[in-house]
């Protein structure tokens, strides 16, 4: 299980984020450009301190992100307000992406044309979202639990750029 931001655009969540993947021994996957300076300098003045703790790859943009990924065989779902499918009737694997849009505007047509599966987070109406970080963390919890998932204690970060 892997996570991915597709062009995130606050620090914050970002920080947030890979701090989890950190806690969790989840890769984690930041598809460019960002709202924001993506370097391991700028996420330890944010206060990330366990950066050396989580596996980052940096992709130069969806394509290269996109033609990694299929060369690897990985399944790539995507969380969305627009899916009509709740991840709470998924099934996750081990060989499937996470992939979480920008805060600000999701993501383009063209990857929503791309993904494997499509997958929402039921809220109550007249809601527009959840926090990114907080959709995160209830959509991974649910798939390790599927996936009866447990962090490698051994593991440590690197910080990759494809």
């Amino acid at each position: 299980m892997q996570i991915a931001l597709y062009e995130p655009d606050i620090p914050q969540n970002t920080g947030t984020i890979l701090r989890a993947c950190a806690c969790l021994g989840l890769e984690a996957h930041i598809i460019e450009p960002a709202g924001f300076p993506v370097t391991d300098r700028a996420f330890r003045r944010a206060g990330l301190d366990y950066l050396d703790q989580v596996s980052i790859t940096r992709h130069v943009s969806f394509a290269a992100f996109d033609g990694w990924r299929r060369a690897e065989r990985l399944e790539l779902v995507l969380l969305t307000t627009a899916a009509t499918g709740s991840y709470l009737d998924h099934t996750f694997r081990d060989d499937q992406i996470l992939l979480f849009g920008r805060e600000s505007a999701g993501v383009p047509e063209a990857v929503h044309n791309v993904v494997d599966a499509r997958l929402a987070i039921p809220i109550r109406g007249g809601f527009r979202s959840l926090n990114i970080a907080v959709a995160m963390a209830m959509v991974t919890g649910e798939a390790l639990r599927q996936t009866r998932g447990t962090p490698d204690p051994d593991q440590t970060g690197r910080t990759r750029v494809r």
